[in-house]
């Protein structure tokens, strides 16, 4: 029988929506989404971008449109795109449908700041329906309505999902529901309270982010502590890592955050030991070789790269593949047993290699219709 993974609580149950191709909501798996930071109207800079953000395993990315020669040259973006394309709107109502003209998946729109936006949600919910676009009520700490700053003083997580509510009542009142909401702040303790208010008040599908999260390191650890929180209780249906780093980078984190809760099939899985007194060999150096060799491998594998004697054989007989190394030398485990014993200057080329035949290995299976993990 295929083999579940256990997951710390079910999907918040939401209605579902439609990205392009990409489901939305909870009958679909998490999406991981980010955004190109070259100028839109670089088409050839921004569809290579996208290209790299697929390779890297993005689902979903949005695309900024803040003047109309953004605009237009969204239809090229939105057509030679390998994944969906969302237009991130904000000031002028009238690139909402340029970009719905243009043929993108979705349109993200900021209420906050975007000029006469309730008097014109009507024509947008009709826009939107007519062409099958779905839409993203973005709201951001950082451009909050000028009458919920002054209701509460500074964007707190009620002033955040005040506006969130009221803008997807007036999109429901013109019964349109293709629309997932996010509520952003960059303090992830605002954050997740805002989320945790925000699903408990209706069925939509949620974006998570932490908004200008920082640097890669701090917004790394933000994301995924906030993430951490939500996903672990079934809150959110697509998530973006903000961080002030290369778009691919955001992708590696936030796929590694839903496979690190089992909410993605979890691909390469290196398993080393932060070294201490006990260790006889250089397990940073080893753990870092082998992570490099493996890199770009699709087929879930655990490897264990272990330095001493206390752990290391218990943690490599666990892994799909490990190593216990001391005196100079390292053994060799596959699937729980030992089957060789090299030299230290050997361990690093072994267990790629035998990495790369148990990859082969079940890659075949796969192609030959062998049960595959269930994901949740």
């Amino acid at each position: 029988m295929p083999k579940i993974p256990a997951v710390l609580a079910p999907r918040r149950k939401t209605r579902q929506i439609k990205v392009g191709s990409v489901g939305v909501g909870s009958d679909s798996q998490i999406s991981v989404q980010s955004m190109t930071t070259t100028p839109t109207t670089d088409i050839n800079g921004t569809l290579q971008q996208i290209a790299e953000l697929t390779a890297s395993g993005c689902d979903i990315v949005r695309v900024a449109v803040p003047s109309q020669d953004d605009a237009d040259v969204l239809h090229i973006i939105a057509k030679k795109s390998q994944i969906p394309v969302i237009a991130d709107i904000h000031f002028q109502p009238r690139y909402i449908y340029a970009a719905i003209d243009a043929g993108c998946a979705a349109v993200r729109v900021n209420p906050g700041n975007i000029r006469q936006f309730d008097g014109n949600v009507g024509e947008i919910a009709k826009a939107a329906k007519d062409a099958g676009v779905s839409l993203r009520i973005g709201v951001n700490a950082g451009s909050l309505d000028r009458r919920l700053l002054q209701k509460y003083g500074k964007p707190t997580a009620e002033a955040l999902v005040e506006s969130a509510v009221w803008e997807a009542s007036l999109f429901e009142e013109h019964d349109f529901h293709d629309f997932k909401i996010s509520v952003k702040h960059n303090d992830p303790i605002v954050m997740v309270n805002a989320y945790r208010q925000l699903a408990a008040k209706g069925d939509w599908p949620l974006h998570l982010g932490v908004t200008e999260a920082g640097p890669a390191f701090q917004g790394t650890i933000k994301s995924a502590t906030a993430f951490g929180i939500l996903l672990s209780e079934g809150i959110g249906d697509t998530i973006r890592v903000s961080l002030s780093a290369p778009p691919a980078e955001e992708i590696k984190v936030g796929l590694q955050i839903l496979q690190s809760l089992n909410l993605r099939e979890r691909r390469l899985e290196i398993v080393s030991c932060p070294s201490c007194g006990r260790a006889q060999v250089d397990v940073y150096t080893l753990a870092d070789e082998v992570t490099k060799g493996l890199e770009g491998m699709t087929v879930p594998l655990r490897v264990a790269v272990m330095g001493c004697v206390v752990n290391g054989p218990g943690e490599a007989r666990e892994a799909d593949l490990g190593v216990a190394s001391g005196n100079g030398k390292g053994q060799i485990f596959v699937k729980g047993e030992v089957i060789k014993t090299v030299p230290e200057a050997e361990i690093v080329a072994t267990l790629i290699e035998e990495a790369n035949r148990i990859a082969n290995e079940m890659g075949h299976e796969r192609e030959s219709g062998a049960p595959e993990v269930v994901t949740v």
